[in-house]
């Protein structure tokens, strides 16, 4: 399950779920940062978030999914939309609006932000799972892409085009780690895309 993928209003069954997922994700986080990811069970990280096994194991398969979570979801509205050639007709601007649908600024407080970074740098082992998803999230994109364009648009330009939208992502990360105040992670995104757009003209 993914965080991200409960994008837009959520009310009462859906926000106690996204709730529960939080704070499973943040108890693992703050045990693989104190006791490293082999340091800990998932018995313990139950009662450290407050649930059943039973419960924990409906979230989470296990140890890696529970600290850096799974392949982020795209709606299906919202790709359907995409698809279409929306929801504003310009690729740049839309291949944005989607990628937004894999951010949700809960997931991204300052706090949490610091704490993964941690976790991260310090477990060999995550980073490299966290990686083969970041590339499977790059290559489902591109996917997206070109079912939008056409094959004839190219397999490289639609990578091209995700690895740009990465580019502006890690702008609007270091940003946000700066300054967490000002804007959300999201905003600082859009800002980043509307910069990039600027610059690379029509």
């Amino acid at each position: 399950m993914s965080i991200s993928a409960m994008t837009g209003p959520i009310t009462g069954r859906e926000a106690k779920k996204a709730a529960t997922l939080r704070r499973i994700q943040l108890r693992a986080l703050e045990l693989t940062r104190d006791r490293g990811l082999d340091g800990w069970t998932m018995d313990e990280l139950a009662d450290a978030a407050e649930v059943s096994r039973r419960t924990l194991f409906n979230y989470v398969p296990g140890k890696v999914d529970a600290v850096i979570g799974s392949v982020p979801e795209i709606p299906d509205a919202a790709l359907a939309t995409f698809v279409g050639g929306g929801p504003h007709g310009v690729l740049l601007d839309d291949v944005g609006e989607l990628a937004l649908h894999l951010l949700d600024d809960e997931d991204f407080t300052p706090d949490l932000v610091d704490l993964r970074m941690q976790v991260a740098t310090a477990t060999p082992r995550l980073m490299l799972v966290a990686h083969e998803r970041f590339q499977e999230v790059l290559t489902q994109m591109s996917g997206h892409i070109l079912a939008r364009e056409g094959k004839e648009f190219g397999e490289h330009r639609a990578a091209l085009l995700v690895r740009l939208c990465v580019a502006f992502f890690d702008v609007a990360l270091q940003q946000f780690s700066q300054d967490p105040h000002e804007a959300p992670l999201s905003q600082r995104f859009l800002d980043a895309l509307a910069t990039g757009r600027e610059l690379l003209g029509p």
